[in-house]
């Protein structure tokens, strides 16, 4: 789906995993780190109860938005 950083398919995946985490990388190909970022966020949001799960959040949106595939 997408070309590399900036392309329309990594902007979109971005904005889905700032929405859920990992559901950009889904989008994008990519299971495994989408597993763990899911997994991560809800870790992180179940610990620090309910204030540090944005972290995780951006940094799947990072992530995904500067994704380039080999």
């Amino acid at each position: 789906m997408s070309m590399g950083q900036g392309s329309a398919g990594n902007v979109i995946a971005a904005l889905a995993s700032l929405l859920v985490p990992g559901l950009g990388q889904l989008v994008q190909g990519r299971f495994l780190p989408a597993l763990l970022f899911f997994a991560g966020a809800g870790v992180l949001w179940l610990v620090s109860l309910g204030t540090l799960g944005w972290i995780m959040h951006l940094w799947s949106c990072l992530n995904a938005a500067l994704w380039k595939p080999r």
